[in-house]
């Protein structure tokens, strides 16, 4: 690995990675190997419950103290969780960093889980589902990967149901984090003007102590699945509609060019395929995007639109054509060319947060065992040609599936 990253291992197995940047403020995470894939059936939505519980309280502090500990001095602590990670993260001036990097560790192996507090934080991710039920355009996203990945740990919501998570205690924490947060699926990543070496110093002094734990069980591939088409009559006052499918791993060397097949389509540019096809010239769609979401063996891509009642047959079929484009036409070299040039400057630009930055490499760390430098991403992104786009748009959108909010 280049020197862009410094990387170390603890002896109970956790893993470090950190780069050093000038300047005064410094940011840290833990980054764990365990979402809510992991869940078993009688354990939805404990994953983000754990998350949440982590700032209720450990052996040293009170819930309070936990969250007022940065905050005091003006940084912040907070965390998330997706379907195959947990990160707890704060972000602090320099000269704070050995405090925010002992209380990462304080939350993560000493939270005691108390029930009262518990009891509290229910009610606030009762309001968190409330919020996302009210968001058709969030709740069709995991509607659709629930019926694309169903039957796998995959395809169920991360926030859980009102009535399961009003069952957990913290005795159900503990046997979730000891069976998912193994030391062997931890990552600490940092960032900062911090030496390599006082950096690994703080690691082993706060998270080195900690006894070595190993995961004993591995994620089952999800099943194949037909593809469908569905609607769900939600009395919305517009359409909501998700066209996708299946796609590649985050270990496919196919995973790149997908990535830019997805950007050109719907990617965040006003110039996108799509953006310009039904919102610019024909004024059909005030929000249409398109996403690619690798997960460890698999993935989905989703182009998400909305619409007027009227207009969805309109936008489905500007939507389908820009896409028979793209499998059948490989882009000329000028159109390849501006395609990978504005790619490059996307990623350049979201690098420009030392925060996203640490993030990345933290999960890519964890997942990879390794970083690809920033020029390593760009050289890879410069030899895509256009035969690699065509191919991988023919095999992911040839029978997309269709789910429709009407």
């Amino acid at each position: 690995m280049q020197r862009e990253f410094h990387t170390y291992r603890l002896p109970n197995g956790i893993r470090g990675i950190h780069r050093q940047v000038k300047g005064n403020v410094a940011h840290c995470a833990l980054v764990v190997n365990a979402g809510s894939r992991d869940e078993r059936s009688d354990e939805y939505g404990l994953a983000h419950f754990a998350e949440h519980a982590f700032f209720k309280g450990t052996q040293r502090r009170r819930a309070w103290q936990v969250n007022c500990r940065l905050e005091n001095l003006g940084g912040e602590l907070n965390a998330f969780t997706t379907k195959e990670d947990t990160t707890i993260h704060a972000t602090t001036l320099r000269g704070d960093f050995a405090k925010a990097a002992e209380l990462l560790a304080d939350v993560a192996f000493r939270s005691t889980f108390p029930d009262r507090e518990l009891e509290r934080e229910k009610e606030v991710i009762y309001d968190e589902i409330n919020t996302y039920k009210d968001s058709p355009a969030d709740l069709i996203y995991d509607t659709f990967e629930d019926m694309l990945f169903e039957g796998s740990e995959l395809g169920h919501n991360i926030l859980g149901r009102k009535a399961v998570l009003a069952r957990y205690n913290g005795d159900a924490i503990r046997r979730f984090t000891a069976r998912t947060h193994t030391t062997d699926q931890m990552v600490f990543s940092t960032i900062g003007n911090l030496s390599e070496r006082s950096v690994e110093k703080l690691a082993q002094r706060y998270f080195g102590d900690f006894p070595a734990t190993a995961r004993s069980f591995t994620r089952a591939v999800p099943a194949p699945c037909a593809p469908f088409e569905r609607q769900v009559t939600k009395h919305t006052h517009q359409l909501h509609c998700i066209v996708g499918s299946r796609a590649y791993g985050i270990d496919d060397p196919r995973r790149l060019p997908l990535a830019l097949v997805t950007n050109i389509l719907g990617g965040p540019s006003a110039n996108s395929l799509l953006n310009v096809s039904l919102r610019e010239r024909h004024g059909l769609s005030y929000n249409i995007e398109a996403s690619y979401t690798p997960y460890g063996d698999c993935g989905i891509v989703a182009i998400y639109f909305s619409s007027d009642h009227a207009n969805a047959d309109r936008c489905l079929e500007l939507l389908d054509a820009e896409i028979d484009r793209l499998r059948r036409t490989p882009l000329s070299s000028r159109r390849l060319s501006m395609a990978k040039k504005q790619f490059v400057a996307q990623l350049a630009i979201s690098m420009e947060s030392n925060e996203g930055y640490m993030l990345g490499a933290g999960k890519s760390f964890l997942t990879h065992d390794e970083v690809d430098t920033m020029e390593r991403v760009y050289a890879k992104i410069e030899a895509l040609t256009a035969s690699q786009l065509t191919e991988v748009a023919e095999e992911i959108f040839a029978s997309p599936s269709r789910l429709i909010y009407r």
